[in-house]
């Protein structure tokens, strides 16, 4: 009998941001992967290590900051290849994933390469969109209001687009993007009803003016959330 496969949300950074369900199951698992860059730590181990039972085989999964050096497809191949091992040997594989699995979560691609065989469970995790809000104190949207995710790396003119056709958005994957995604915000005349935020629940958390960001030092996971009708359409309802 195989093991199961279970794809674990581990929240934004604050180890206390981990659901009870996904605490149970990392704890009881055989086998613990997570993505890691080429060298150094890994983010996600380093949310859950205050959780960890001890005993467990670690599977850290390598990825390239640039997918020059290799593609990430091979990279999930191999992990795909090294988790059904285990799975084949009957062992129960959690594998952790900042944020939530389905949200831009790096699960998803294993989810693809091994779900048809084994069984997979997923467990869904607090969002770095409801932390950061919950963070910056600064509600993402009320009542009929659209909200929009827009990744970053998008041009200009998609992303203008996406902000004139909605109510809400929350810009994620700043990083080397933040400087022209703020000077974006600034010719829309949109900036005034944003907010900034990096590394939310983190120890390191930042909340800053759009106008105090160092363009040099904007981190991946950076985000600003912009409302077109800004705090006061919040109090308006609640009036």
């Amino acid at each position: 009998m195989s093991g199961t496969l279970y794809g674990l949300g581990i929240g934004p950074g604050d180890p206390d941001l981990i659901t009870l369900k996904a605490l149970r199951l990392l704890q009881a698992a055989d086998v613990v992967a997570y993505p890691a860059p080429e060298q150094g730590d890994s983010l996600a181990r380093r949310i859950v290590a205050p959780h960890l039972s001890g005993g467990q085989t670690e599977l850290a999964i390598r990825m390239p900051l640039s997918v020059a050096r290799f593609p990430a497809q091979a990279v999930y191949e191999q992990a795909a290849g090294d988790l059904a091992a285990h799975l084949k040997a009957g062992r129960n594989v959690a594998v952790l994933c900042e944020g939530d699995p389905f949200l831009y979560g790096s699960f998803m691609y294993l989810f693809g390469r091994l779900s048809e065989e084994f069984p997979v469970e997923i467990v869904p995790g607090v969002s770095s969109l409801t932390a950061c809000a919950a963070a910056l104190q600064y509600p993402l949207v009320s009542r009929n209001d659209v909200l929009t995710v827009i990744p970053a790396p998008l041009d200009d003119e998609t992303i203008a687009h996406k902000l004139l056709h909605t109510d809400a958005a929350a810009i994620l994957k700043l990083g080397r993007h933040g400087p022209r995604v703020i000077e974006l915000l600034n010719r829309l005349h949109l900036a005034d009803r944003a907010r900034y935020i990096e590394r939310a629940t983190m120890a390191e958390q930042r909340i800053l003016p759009l106008s105090e960001v160092d363009p040099t030092a904007i981190p991946y996971f950076a985000m600003i959330v912009v409302h077109r009708k800004g705090q006061q359409h919040f109090m308006e309802f609640g009036a």
